[in-house]
């Protein structure tokens, strides 16, 4: 299988089946453990920064993957803390997209 960080997002409509929990574990497996299933059933994540330019930075960072990928997380954040929340709303739960732009964010995290 293709590393996650690897593969490219792909469309998806309301016809495209959510992944049922077997397989959205599955795939979290493959993430670093700064990530999580909420009980939103969001692929989630907090993180801390040195202070608030390294978060700026971070959220730039991640804000353009998204944009890259045509896949767009709920970002908030402060002075030196990010969450990132992740959910393919057009599915209204968690698709394969979901768990390729955490990975990229695992990636861009890893090469910090």
């Amino acid at each position: 299988m293709t590393a996650l960080a690897d593969q490219h997002c792909a469309p998806c409509n309301a016809d495209t089946a959510p992944l049922d929990a077997n397989d959205a574990n599955a795939r979290l497996k493959q993430l670093s453990d700064r990530w999580a299933i909420d009980a939103e059933g969001q692929l989630v994540a907090e993180l801390e920064f040195k202070n608030y330019g390294a978060t700026v930075a971070f959220v730039n960072a991640v804000a353009y993957i998204a944009r890259c990928e045509k896949h767009h997380p709920d970002i908030t954040f402060g002075y030196n803390n990010c969450e990132i929340a992740l959910i393919t709303h057009a599915i209204d739960g968690l698709s394969d997209n979901d768990f390729i732009v955490a990975a990229r964010v695992d990636r861009l995290l890893d090469d910090a």
